[in-house]
């Protein structure tokens, strides 16, 4: 049924917002089969203030690629600075391949696949962050106000 004055484009899809988090936050959280049979994994907020945990299935992560799989998918090994994570289907995203190198500091946004014993994403994209070492620099600070700010 019609609602007067809205249009069938005018619904929202609920789509999931990637989360900043580090790989020490997913290997600690705890999994759940999540809508639509993905999953979901309940992280301990960065920082003080806010307590509740966060619920992700989508998330954003920055780290230095150190090992370069080239099967069907190409695979990637990053670490950040809590530890290392994989992931997977880089070479099917634009503008993946350039990210190839070790020793490039990279962002990465992904679905959760697995959380622990190492996390793995599924890219959804990929880009070189590697020319401004602020990036780096700052990425705990990022990731720390982030979830103190989410509801």
């Amino acid at each position: 049924m019609d609602v007067p004055g809205k249009s069938s484009g005018d619904k929202k899809r609920n789509l999931p917002i990637p989360i900043k988090v580090l790989s020490s936050q997913l290997r600690e959280g705890k999994v759940r089969d999540g809508p639509n049979g993905k999953i979901e994994c309940s992280l301990k907020r960065l920082g003080e203030g806010k307590t509740g945990p966060l619920e992700v299935s989508v998330v954003w992560m920055q780290g230095t690629v150190l090992e370069v799989k080239s099967d069907q998918n190409v695979t990637v090994l990053l670490l950040d600075e809590t530890g290392t994570f994989i992931v997977n289907g880089v070479g099917n995203i634009p503008k993946g391949k350039p990210c190839l190198t070790p020793g490039k500091y990279v962002m990465v946004m992904g679905m959760l696949q697995s959380c622990a014993p190492e996390p793995v994403l599924r890219a959804v994209k990929m880009a070189d962050l590697s020319g401004n070492s602020m990036h780096r620099d700052m990425w705990k600070f990022e990731v720390e106000d982030l979830q103190q700010t989410l509801g």
